[in-house]
């Protein structure tokens, strides 16, 4: 049986506290829910993004799909350096810019992160930043989050914003990261980055993510500086709870596939 004591604890977290034991184990149900939230964990490691739907969702914005210069998800799993530089004449695909704003979609480590929060955060972030110009979403298989900086530097971004998927946990395996660099370029170091990270449904919304993205969007072009240079000391009161309509410049693509 569970003692007591631990109820109040347990109701203010998901982690696993006091399971109690049958025996010298587990009782059966908490080891029956240790073994499905390792299942869902390398379910989400191993998935595939459904990059289509994300595009669908992200209508009628342009995207552009990349890939990393790792060529299969165990060589990405293995070799994380591969998935920070895009493959070779996958830069060609990218059209310069300059843009203030870049948003890219990476698969990361969570394929369930990306297709349930990345389109959202993106929509409700880019509401928020009227009179900015931004440009095509870039959707990147197989990408770690350096992958941001190639892609950047190629588009004459000032800010690369990467939505990415976390390393799932045993408590969530849909988690959501959001990584904001200024000025990016090859060996960036992840100390000139933000990051907004726990976006899921048991952590931070999609709506309180954009917001803080938002807010350092502002901030970081103000100040000229992203990474432990910029403070996310954002007050409530700088943060709004609800978005509205804004004026935003998107790079107009060429050809059939028109934006209105």
């Amino acid at each position: 049986m569970r003692d007591d004591a631990f109820e109040m604890l347990r109701r203010m977290t998901r982690a696993r506290v006091a399971l109690g034991r049958s025996g010298d184990g587990l009782p059966t149900a908490a080891k029956l829910e240790f073994q499905m939230a390792h299942a869902l964990a390398r379910d989400a490691v191993w998935g595939k993004v459904n990059f289509d739907g994300i595009a669908d969702a992200l209508a009628p914005r342009e995207v552009i799909k990349v890939a990393s210069a790792a060529p299969d998800r165990a060589s990405y799993l293995r070799r994380p350096d591969l998935g920070r530089r895009l493959a070779a004449g996958e830069a060609s695909k990218l059209r310069p810019g300059p843009f203030d704003l870049v948003f890219i979609i990476a698969d990361g480590l969570s394929a369930d992160a990306v297709e349930s929060h990345a389109a959202d955060v993106v929509i409700a972030t880019e509401a928020q930043l009227s009179g900015l110009t931004i440009g095509p979403v870039v959707l990147a298989s197989e990408a770690r989050v350096a992958l941001g900086d190639d892609v950047g530097a190629a588009m004459g971004a000032r800010l690369v914003a990467v939505l990415i998927g976390e390393r799932p946990g045993l408590s969530a395996a849909d988690s959501l990261g959001v990584y904001l660099s200024f000025k990016p370029a090859a060996g960036l170091r992840d100390s000139a980055r933000n990051c907004i990270s726990n976006i899921h449904g048991h952590g931070l919304s999609t709506e309180r993510a954009a917001d803080k993205l938002a807010w350092l969007v502002r901030e970081a072009l103000r100040i000229g500086v992203t990474g432990i240079g910029l403070k996310e000391a954002a007050p409530d009161a700088a943060l709004p709870t609800s978005a509205q309509p804004s004026s935003i410049t998107h790079h107009k693509p060429t050809g059939a596939r028109g934006h209105e």
